[in-house]
């Protein structure tokens, strides 16, 4: 008897399964493409946001004139920092998932999967985007700084106004980039049971046991995915950076 929706009566070779398998159980799929996007969509951006924090904690600078209160302070933020992004920077993301959500709730705190995978995906993707701040900030020349100083703006307000803003863009790539590797790392998820699009595959190539095709359906979906919002970004940061046809003004006046 053919199925109704593919029309194949009993499913023979790889392909033939998979437009099956796609077709039976395509809300299952749909539905765990939705939450890998949720985590990932969320997790980026409030990790780029922590981060930012960060990386800015770690680029704080104390002068001589400081007393010894601040000095201590922050040194102590410092240390914090610098401990949480050399903790997650050098740990698998899976492990981290099994003892944070496994971890809180031995503590009596009753917390769900999902919550728990934005929770990692937060956590380490601020550590990853932290040095990542700290390296766009460097990057700024510090005769810029000197020179806010030297105007009277106070060290935060050049922070703010001065440097931020050109870190920030030149961050941009990377945060493309973490977001696109979150995509693909909500997969490790699956091991405390966050039905996102792998354990999706799992679970529909369980029904028939037919995992070689699931996981090619989904290889697909993450390949369409990341390829989009590849595309997505080069053509963000293509209008960012603006047009490069444009003549020097010294060129200008020498022409005149």
């Amino acid at each position: 008897m053919k199925d109704i929706l593919t029309g194949i009566a009993d499913p023979q070779t790889s392909l033939e399964w998979m437009v099956y398998l796609t077709n039976k159980y395509f809300k299952m799929f749909l539905d765990g493409t939705k939450l890998t996007l949720y985590i990932a969509v969320l997790g980026t951006l409030i990790g780029f946001l922590l981060g930012y924090v960060i990386g800015i904690i770690q680029d704080i600078r104390t002068g001589e004139g400081d007393n010894v209160v601040k000095k201590l302070f922050v040194r102590l933020l410092k240390i914090i920092a610098g401990a949480y992004v050399e903790i997650f920077r050098d740990t698998p993301m899976i492990v981290q998932a099994m003892i944070i959500y496994y971890g809180i709730r031995q503590m009596g705190v009753d917390m769900g999967p999902v919550f728990a995978g934005v929770l990692v995906t937060v956590l380490n993707t601020g550590a990853y985007m932290a040095e990542t701040v700290r390296g766009g900030i460097g990057s700024i020349d510090i005769g810029q700084r000197e020179g806010a100083w030297a105007m009277g703006m106070s060290p935060m307000k050049t922070m703010l106004y001065i440097v931020l803003p050109q870190a920030f863009k030149n961050i941009i790539p990377e945060m493309a980039n973490t977001f696109l590797t979150n995509l693909k790392m909500t997969s490790v998820l699956n091991v405390i049971a966050v039905q996102e699009l792998f354990m999706a595959a799992k679970t529909v190539g369980g029904n028939y046991y037919k995992y070689f095709e699931s996981y090619l359906v989904i290889a697909v979906i993450y390949f369409v995915l990341c390829f989009f919002f590849n595309k997505l970004f080069n053509f963000l940061e293509k209008k960012m950076k603006g047009s490069q046809d444009y003549a020097l003004a010294v060129e200008y006046m020498d022409n005149q």
